[in-house]
């Protein structure tokens, strides 16, 4: 079940999503909306999360872009399409003369509770996409506030990426949606700062951890760019363990076969989840103990440690990982 809460960050109390079990987001897979073969598959991905796109998998012609909101309106009406809290809808972008329409007929979906919103350059750019979500919600109203994922594109975007993690709904969430997640698209964003992309990630470190860290102040998902080489799953996997190091909880997938290794690896490993069970054994017996530190493996654990342990617990069971118990 989708949990709605509120978490105070500095002087100012910021809204943030929780999940469930059923709710771990590691993978999203970009599906074009122009494709019946591609959205009929899409209903046997595996993906954490299925991004149906309206924007640059779309040939940019008008009349492809109204075809393409056309087929996935029909296909959301399907009775067999994934649950709502799977399905996440990229929008074109608020400068296009196709944003209002793909907002206005996408949201009287019952199935679309997530957005993401390319190209978000401020929080006057949420705030007009919010006045858009409160205006359909008068006649569409939920019983949970939209999520809402800006895409980080650009120089101007990360200048501003504070205001936009912080950003809050001047209609209120329930009416005017909120920020879930900060997502990162790089090739975009190389475009705009004349970045040279290299197999090496070095020249997008400072980028990256920018927005994870963003992502963490506000209580938001962070969610990882896509990797572009995506026959090869070796390097794949090298770059989403360099992404989890940074903090990002998921990652952004543009093929099937990226799924697998995505969600494999935007988890606890083994080691980690047994050390983290030791830590939290330890720590439970030195408490009863009137301690407040312990010795594991040569190392001091202490309240930052134990924080840290709790939390890999918490998303190996998130999914669905078992926990060794520790005697």
């Amino acid at each position: 079940m989708q949990r709605f809460s509120r978490t105070t960050v500095g002087p100012k109390s910021t809204r943030c999503f929780t999940t469930s079990k059923n709710e771990i987001r590691r993978s999203y897979l970009y599906v074009p909306s122009s494709s019946d073969k591609l959205l009929e598959k899409s209903l046997t991905v595996k993906s954490d999360i299925i991004i149906y796109d309206l924007e640059d998998s779309v040939s940019p012609a008008p009349a492809d872009k109204k075809d393409a909101r056309d087929r996935l309106r029909t296909f959301l009406k399907r009775k067999d399409v994934p649950q709502a809290e799977r399905v996440a809808i990229r929008l074109n972008d608020i400068s296009t003369p196709f944003f209002q329409q793909d907002i206005t007929h996408i949201l009287q979906s019952p199935s679309v509770r997530t957005l993401i919103l390319p190209k978000i350059h401020s929080a006057q750019d949420l705030h007009y996409v919010s006045r858009h979500i409160h205006q359909i919600s008068q006649k569409h109203p939920h019983e949970t506030p939209l999520r809402i994922v800006p895409s980080i594109e650009s120089a101007r975007a990360l200048w501003n990426l504070g205001a936009i993690a912080g950003w809050q709904s001047e209609h209120g969430a329930l009416q005017g949606g909120a920020v879930s997640g900060l997502l990162f698209a790089a090739e975009d964003y190389c475009a705009d700062t004349s970045i040279i992309r290299t197999r090496s990630r070095q020249e997008l470190l400072y980028t990256r951890s920018q927005i994870a860290i963003a992502a963490k102040a506000f209580g938001l998902e962070a969610i990882d760019m896509v990797c572009i080489h995506y026959k090869d799953l070796e390097y794949l996997k090298d770059e989403c363990e360099d992404g989890r190091r940074l903090g990002f909880s998921g990652k952004q997938a543009i093929h099937p076969a990226q799924v697998e290794t995505i969600q494999n690896t935007f988890v606890p490993t083994a080691e980690e989840i047994l050390r983290a069970a030791k830590i939290l054994r330890g720590m439970q017996v030195a408490h009863a103990s009137q301690k407040g530190a312990i010795g594991l493996d040569g190392e001091m654990i202490d309240a930052p440690m134990i924080k840290q342990a709790t939390k890999i617990v918490e998303i190996a069971k998130e999914a669905g990982i078992e926990i060794p118990q520790i005697n």
